[in-house]
């Protein structure tokens, strides 16, 4: 799969040159390479042999050299903790994976928690969810809601706590503070989406050819998801929600992804009721870019002002 994939946009480059003026090599072929990952993979007919073939897929860079690991299992509770080697910040992360609540590949998935952790200079405690279609809507929720729980317990304190998620698990980002905010559970500090997924009772997206996932695959990921009639739910679709009393928002999109028109209409309806929410647009990048990693100069610069952002919205506590 590598050597064809790097071959083919090799030659494509040659003749035509890049595919995209703003994307230098490894942009255009880690778009490719993910691509072709994902066809294949729903071409799979049993969902474990294509988390399998994923998951085979091994992501290796120096970034979780720069923080180490420490695995939690609990009854209510499963995931990793990250945490940069040369940090000793106050916050906390809770990261929610994406993987359209179906996949997870966990070294390009953590390869992206340790980014941000160290970009941020915080821990971060990368959830385990259960998936679908063995799970199905709330499952979710309430895997993320326990780890949110679990974390307060451990004395996290809200105010220096931050949910952050991409893709489906930018949805989940959503529908958490939603839940939180109607369950009167005190709330984070701050919200992050990365390419989130807004709305599941619209019409399909429209094909990209900068993009590395289909329409398709977002139809097949709703319906291993939850019912059509589920789609309307606020929790699923924050679209369709009360934006009123949650914490600031920051989401990062790309330019050419496909589910950007439903991330801009979640922004206008959030701003139209009053919501603290920022939406940073990268021109002609696709869905969950930061993926790509450090030698993607878009990426590189979205993870580190998330870093900033976080910075500018969390003040530490005064040193004793």
């Amino acid at each position: 799969m590598l050597c064809k994939a790097t071959a083919g946009v090799s030659l494509r480059r040659l003749l035509h040159g890049p595919i995209c003026k703003e994307w230098n090599f490894i942009t255009e072929l880690s778009t490719e390479i993910a691509r072709r990952q994902l066809i294949t993979a729903f071409e799979m007919i049993d969902v474990n042999e294509a988390r399998r073939y994923l998951d085979a897929l091994v992501i290796q860079t120096g970034t979780l050299s720069k923080v180490s690991t420490e695995d939690v299992t609990l009854d209510d509770c499963k995931g990793t903790w990250l945490i940069p080697n040369d940090s000793d910040s106050a916050i906390t992360m809770l990261y929610l994976h994406g993987g359209g609540y179906s996949f997870y590949p966990k070294s390009a998935y953590r390869n992206l928690g340790a980014a941000i952790a160290t970009s941020a200079k915080c821990r971060v405690f990368a959830m385990d969810y259960r998936l679908s279609p063995e799970h199905r809507f709330p499952a979710q929720l309430t895997d993320a809601s326990n780890a949110y729980r679990w974390l307060l317990r451990q004395g996290v304190n809200p105010e220096q706590l931050v949910v952050i998620g991409d893709s489906a698990g930018g949805n989940l980002t959503l529908a958490l503070i939603l839940s939180l905010r109607d369950l009167k559970i005190p709330l984070p500090a701050l919200a992050i989406g990365i390419s989130p997924a807004t709305d599941f009772g619209g019409e399909a997206p429209a094909d990209s050819e900068l993009e590395w996932i289909t329409s398709r695959m977002a139809v097949q990921w709703a319906d291993w998801f939850c019912s059509a009639e589920e789609r309307l739910n606020p929790l699923v679709s924050p679209v369709n929600a009360d934006l009123r009393g949650l914490p600031p928002i920051y989401i990062q999109a790309g330019g050419a992804e496909i589910l950007l028109p439903g991330i801009q209409m979640f922004v206008k309806c959030a701003k139209e009721q009053g919501a603290d929410v920022t939406l940073e647009i990268w021109p002609a990048m696709n869905h969950d870019f930061q993926l790509f990693g450090e030698d993607v100069p878009q990426s590189a610069e979205a993870i580190r002002r998330i870093g900033e952002v976080i910075g500018s919205r969390i003040p530490e506590p005064l040193k004793q």
